[in-house]
């Protein structure tokens, strides 16, 4: 067997660039670069920048003699791609020459069924290789045409159509180019050498030409082949070496001097093409249902992101977000009450072309903050639009008011997308924080009698409840248990899933950060606590609202009866906003630097979120950059920067 046709069947474990054969390496197996600009890319191809050229690149299974094919082609035999006799790769990565004959750039590609670990990068690599070329020759030594070369071709078809294009357009906009680089995908020619059996189109019993033969091929393994330009087949047979190129060079030669679809460019517009692939379309395919080797253009090339609420992958093409282009679905969402996945947006502003969403509050940006409370107990949840004001009240009429949904507000149902802001802030959340606190306080009341406290907690719960709870009302058994409840028997909710247990089956405690309860261990099920800490965004505001709770429910429970005491410090503790500096480690003023005594008190600045003592934090303003609608207290430092609030 002649040398060129050894299989190369063990990959090596690095191959370093020979310049002296007149190739060098473009791309290596990590899809990495190795030109570092379109100057280095003229100098290793030995053609000057003003020259016009086309590129032709070629594909294969390992061992099909692509690299001798190529020197004997184009190079009168000489080992310009080096050609083994060993059982290692002969080419590993991509590599380029230049034919000045022709004036072609020729890439020589690593084989298709080559050992690797990783065969999806590999795939990927070659896509982008071939989306770059003019001409695209694909080298099969083999009796019969595999499925294989079938599948990558049709793949390559896809990827081209559906993720190139954009990508190529663009750089023929930068460059000004008349004809886009993706107006019509490469040539393709099949190239089948045999030694036993009859060539495709030679048959005495078909009046199929090749060509037909092949497009009944992809037909039958429903794929398609409509991006490339032409397809056009050439065979082969070899009985006695070497083998004949001729009817290979007449195809290629036809195809290059063709300018009708594909024109020459200078060799500058080819390495930036490819460096726009390579950038748009990198990093580590990392999907779990992917199997060792597969051939879904889909996970090659678009976003790894899935939607945490209904699994479904998004649908734009990777590194997207780089453009500000937010992640996409083809279809719906489906609604969870682990995420909270249901915003309400204002009608008014969707009808007038405008997206605003709005969140139910309990203190609307005009209330006063100290009546607050009292007032949502009389008057409901609010929903107010930034832009129309006030545009919804629960309960603004005795008789009850009618359903916001249709009339006031739309409903929709969004993805839930990993490392990106959940659709809805869930301001509820750390409020509940501050309840836990506050549900001592009524417990502790020796004026009330057990039934009306529960009633009074049940309540108080379920208006301040993480939208991911299941409300009190709804609660008649154990979730974990499934034993039904006593009437005067609490409920405990699980901080992670939101479900009611008994005590017996919620008595574990773990933190619950993503769900905005900090990192101190909180009650959550049985199941929760074995399965773990989850992985979902958390919000970096969160913490706010518990503030604004803690100081209304302060105020008003002063009002309403002074004989009311209760732990206002674990409250405070419990409630204190992410960006505010605890109180352990607050030891002096931030200001004037006098140290705290333990009649001193400690006050916060509600912008900057430091220790300051009453004297240097006197100033209130709004701070609607950290939530603050009302005035509400401020260091001196941070009153003086009232463009920055």
């Amino acid at each position: 067997m002649d040398p060129q046709d050894q299989g190369c069947l063990l990959q090596k474990p690095q191959q370093k660039e020979e310049e002296g054969g007149g190739s060098f390496l473009l791309v290596d197996e990590e899809e990495n670069l190795q030109v570092k600009d379109e100057e280095t890319f003229l100098t290793k191809l030995g053609c000057t920048e003003d020259q016009t050229v086309k590129v032709l690149s070629i594909f294969g299974n390992t061992g099909d003699g692509k690299s001798h094919t190529l020197n004997h082609m184009f190079f009168g035999g000489k080992e310009v791609f080096r050609t083994s006799s060993s059982q290692d790769s002969c080419t590993m990565g991509v590599w380029a020459a230049y034919d000045p004959v022709h004036s072609l750039i020729i890439l020589d590609t690593e084989g298709l069924l080559g050992a690797t670990c990783k065969q999806n990068q590999r795939q990927r690599l070659l896509l982008k290789i071939l989306a770059v070329s003019d001409v695209v020759i694909y080298r099969t030594k083999a009796e019969r045409l595999h499925n294989d070369m079938f599948v990558f071709l049709g793949n390559a078809s896809v990827a081209y159509l559906k993720f190139f294009t954009r990508e190529l357009k663009a750089l023929s906009n930068r460059c000004g180019l008349e004809v886009p680089l993706s107006s019509l995908g490469p040539a393709a020619i099949v190239f089948q050498e045999t030694s036993r059996t009859t060539l495709l189109g030679n048959g005495s019993k078909t009046l199929w030409t090749a060509e037909m033969q092949l497009q009944k091929r992809f037909n039958d393994l429903n794929l398609t082949a409509d991006a490339f330009s032409s397809m056009r087949y050439v065979g082969t047979q070899t009985v006695v070496p070497p083998t004949d190129f001729s009817k290979l060079q007449e195809v290629v030669k036809q195809n290059v001097k063709d300018t009708s679809s594909r024109s020459p460019r200078p060799p500058a517009i080819v390495y930036s093409a490819l460096k726009a692939l390579s950038d748009r379309f990198c990093g580590e395919i990392q999907d779990e249902k992917i199997a060792l080797y597969s051939f879904f253009p889909d996970e090659y090339f678009t976003c790894s992101s899935i939607c945490l609420s209904c699994q479904i992958r998004c649908k734009n093409g990777m590194n997207h977000l780089k453009d500000n282009i937010p992640h996409q679905a083809d279809s719906l969402c489906q609604f969870t009450h682990q995420y909270n996945n249901r915003v309400l947006i204002c009608k008014k502003c969707y009808e007038g072309g405008r997206e605003v969403i709005v969140i139910p509050k309990t203190v609307a940006s005009n209330d006063n903050p100290w009546l607050g409370l009292a007032k949502f107990a009389w008057s409901g949840y609010v929903l107010e639009c930034f832009v129309c004001g006030i545009i919804y009240r629960s309960r603004q009429y005795w008789y009850g008011n009618q359903d916001p949904e249709g009339m006031i507000v739309r409903q929709e149902v969004r993805h839930v997308w990993p490392g990106c802001e959940t659709v809805s802030m869930e301001h509820h959340n750390a409020a509940q924080r501050v309840l836990d606190g506050v549900t001592g306080v009524i417990q502790s009341l020796n004026e009330y009698s057990l039934g009306p406290t529960r009633a009074v907690t049940s309540w108080l719960t379920d208006q301040v409840a993480p939208a991911y709870w299941r409300p009190n009302s709804q609660i008649t058994e154990c979730f974990g248990c499934k034993r039904a409840f006593d009437v005067e028997e609490r409920r405990h909710h699980c901080r992670a899933c939101g479900e009611g247990f008994c005590h017996m089956c919620s008595n574990q405690t773990m933190p619950v950060p993503e769900r905005g309860w900090g990192t101190a261990p909180v009650r959550v099920c049985k199941k929760c606590y074995q399965a773990g800490k989850a992985e979902s965004p958390s919000e970096e505001g969160v913490d706010l609202l518990a503030r604004k709770v803690t100081e209304v429910a302060q105020g008003t429970l002063d009002v309403v009866s002074s004989a009311v005491e209760y732990p206002f410090g674990f409250v405070k503790a419990a409630a204190r906003p992410s960006y505010w500096v605890s109180d352990e480690e607050i030891s002096q003023c931030h200001h004037c630097k006098k140290s705290f005594t333990p009649k001193m008190s400690k006050h916060h600045c509600r912008a900057c979120g430091q220790g300051f003592c009453k004297a240097c934090s006197q100033d209130r303003r709004p701070v609607p950059s950290r939530g603050w609608d009302h005035p509400v207290r401020v260091c001196i430092d941070c009153s003086k920067k009232k463009d920055d609030l």
